[in-house]
């Protein structure tokens, strides 16, 4: 029985195991969880994951939720995953763990607060926070810095490794959200991380071409969103001249 992927390609997290899961040649079916329409409260999903996030993954009677645990179990579980990617040395795995435990209170914090609070929340009707935007985009940039300076500061990839591991996939999804912002803010953001570019360009190739087909989702929804950021800038703009 193929492992079951329960996924949004519009979460981070989700796509992060759905290219893990591709990169790898895993056979798993990927049942879309529609995070807008409020489909992971479903009884159904709830009975899979009661936390009611994306992603999960069930494989036979085991059932599974929280990405990096996920992540995790698909390196240990599933013969054929390359060593790189959750090194067997104790040490090298702690320190990949150490990455993914700093990620969730710092660059996932960071992302989904500005994220969330300017644009998802604002263009799906739903009530958004200028004060947690504001702090979010202070935590992610402090983020960015400590990816600049520390984390990437011995190597191509996270930890001074010359290859990706679970965490570096798993950050760099978290980065690729800023899609959804408008370009100049997203440039006004990213650009002054040269260190952190590279490694999301040398992660990109190093997951090619999973990478890019999962994201495809992400940047139609980016399209659409600054297609609308645009129009709402013309009305604001027309409505200040009347």
């Amino acid at each position: 029985m193929a492992l079951k992927v329960y996924a949004d390609r519009m979460s981070q997290p989700s796509r992060a195991v759905l290219i893990f899961c591709k990169i790898n040649g895993i056979d798993f079916e990927e049942i879309r969880v529609d995070v807008l329409k409020n489909k992971q409260y479903s009884p159904e999903y709830k009975a899979i994951n009661p936390m009611s996030r994306v992603p999960a993954i069930v494989d036979g009677r085991f059932k599974l939720f929280e990405s990096h645990a996920i992540l995790i179990y698909i390196c240990c579980a599933f013969p054929g995953v390359a060593s790189h990617w959750y090194p067997a040395d104790i040490f090298k795995r702690s320190k990949i763990q150490s990455v993914l435990d700093w990620h969730h209170s710092n660059l996932r914090s960071g992302t989904v607060g500005l994220v969330f609070n300017t644009i998802l929340a604002p263009l799906n009707g739903l009530p958004s926070n200028p004060q947690a935007a504001k702090e979010g985009e202070k935590l992610l940039v402090k983020s960015l810095s400590k990816l600049e300076g520390f984390w990437l500061k011995d190597g191509r990839f996270l930890v001074g490794s010359s290859q990706p591991s679970i965490a570096d996939i798993s950050l760099v999804c978290e980065i690729m959200q800023l899609e959804l912002l408008s370009e100049k803010d997203h440039d006004r953001i990213l650009s002054p991380y040269k260190k952190v570019i590279q490694w999301i360009e040398d992660t990109k190739r190093a997951t090619a071409p999973h990478f890019d087909e999962v994201h495809e989702f992400l940047f139609k929804a980016q399209k659409r969103f600054r297609g609308q950021m645009a129009t709402e800038s013309v009305k604001h703009e027309l409505k200040s001249k009347l």
